[in-house]
């Protein structure tokens, strides 16, 4: 399965009414969308709504304005130039530039899938009882199992629309089971002085940053998109179909990282419903949510549905993150290979860390590790926006299509307050 074949998007003016011409642009959003709300984002989100209540949900908020105006960078990427973000920082950055790039552009691929193995793991085991140690194992053979099913690109995306589809189902379930206070949930979306205040709130709103921007992203959204604009180039009007293309696909990001902001929401929603408005602050692990579910909630199915779809997000992740490591590859080494190939390179290497964790610290703080993941990525961030960031603001490379000056200021504000939070995270982790 070649993975820039994963854009049939049609060009042409499109309108609402026209349901046709507006799912095949659809796939690029979807396959995008489902990156930001993956185990990672779980661990983060029930921890905030656990001991936080609603008040990080302004967190998510920002986090996912973030998410839309870098996404829309790559979209303006890809179509305006024909290439990817990996592919601009091999041509555009000195070779030991650009390998470095790449070195950490896959030390992210390793931090999100390791984020999607445990997560998965944890799933079969509050499912089936399966260990961890051995569920990190069964987890890989079923997202081997996976690849092979989805073998062409209209099969992939109806099998992680069919995922997601599980998973915003099980949290309107659990969200009305649940019934938290509208009026508050609201209030939350407004942000505190206490967010950088409080270190505990700081260390978990720079995880959800991680788990939400993430990089591998980046790489997947321009890289999917690079086909369509290398098609429009040679076009004999490439300038209005480009615009035409941009439109369509910015609708699509933006429709779909809509859909992955109220997931996200959700989920820090559900958790503050069910746990910090009964006194329960310290839920730091899944399996503790998971086990207080139906006590808290007097139900008898909560914690199967809160289970069930933790498992679904695994493993929509771990297939989207398999094609951007498909191709961070092609764009920094000029490597095509199959996505078993790159599944197993890419699970291999965060198999080792998992094993390593869970045999020297056991089984019992699985949410740390998923935290930290989130961590990571979020100090990987910079790496791949700042960047891109560089490339939509140089005329040179994008003519007509180069960013705006309010635009760019827009963007490098978030640029810096990214690196800000990061920075600022390192010194009280130092501390």
């Amino acid at each position: 399965m070649n993975a820039l074949s994963h854009t049939t998007t049609n060009v042409r003016p499109l309108g609402f009414t026209n349901w046709r011409r507006i799912f095949a642009t659809a796939g690029p959003g979807i396959l995008i969308a489902v990156g930001y709300v993956d185990p990672g984002n779980w661990a983060t989100d029930v921890s905030g709504g656990a001991e936080h209540g609603y008040a990080l949900l302004s967190v998510i908020l920002l986090a996912n304005l973030f998410a839309m105006v870098a996404q829309a960078l790559c979209v303006r990427l890809a179509i305006t130039t024909g290439k990817g973000l990996a592919q601009h920082c091999r041509e555009q950055f000195s070779r030991p530039v650009a390998m470095g790039l790449w070195v950490l552009a896959e030390i992210a691929m390793v931090a999100t899938d390791l984020a999607e193995l445990v997560g998965s793991a944890v799933a079969l085991k509050l499912l089936f009882g399966i260990n961890l140690l051995p569920g990190v194992l069964v987890v890989s053979a079923i997202t081997f199992t996976l690849l092979l099913l989805g073998g062409n690109d209209w099969r992939l995306r109806g099998l992680v629309c069919m995922l997601m589809t599980v998973v915003a189902a099980s949290f309107v379930v659990l969200l009305y089971m649940a019934k938290p206070d509208w009026w508050q949930v609201a209030a939350g979306l407004v942000p505190t002085r206490e967010l950088v205040a409080n270190p505990s709130m700081l260390l978990i709103a720079v995880g959800i940053v991680g788990a939400t921007v993430m990089p591998h992203n980046l790489y997947l959204h321009s890289g999917l998109l690079a086909p369509l604009g290398q098609k429009l180039t040679s076009s004999v009007r490439p300038t209005a179909l480009k615009a035409a293309a941009l439109k369509a696909n910015l609708r699509d990001s933006n429709t779909s990282l809509a859909g992955a902001f109220f997931l996200n929401a959700a989920i820090l929603i559900a958790a503050g419903a069910v746990f910090h408005s009964h006194g329960l602050t310290e839920i730091n692990d899944l399996g503790a949510a998971y086990t207080l579910f139906d006590p808290v909630l007097g139900s008898t199915i909560a914690a199967t549905i809160f289970a069930v779809a933790l498992l679904a997000a695994g493993q929509s992740s771990t297939i989207t993150g398999t094609l951007a490591g498909q191709l961070v590859m092609d764009g920094f080494l000029r490597i095509r290979v199959s996505p078993l190939v790159r599944r197993l390179i890419t699970r291999l290497a965060a198999l080792g860390p998992a094993l390593l964790y869970f045999m020297v610290a056991g089984e019992s703080d699985s949410a740390r590790l998923l935290i930290l993941s989130q961590v990571v990525l979020s100090l990987q961030l910079p790496f791949a926006v700042i960047p891109l960031l560089l490339f939509v603001a140089s005329r040179r490379l994008m003519g007509n299509f180069v960013l705006g000056r309010g635009a760019k200021l827009v963007a490098w504000g978030m640029a810096l307050a990214i690196l800000a939070l990061n920075m600022f995270l390192i010194v009280q982790m130092m501390m």
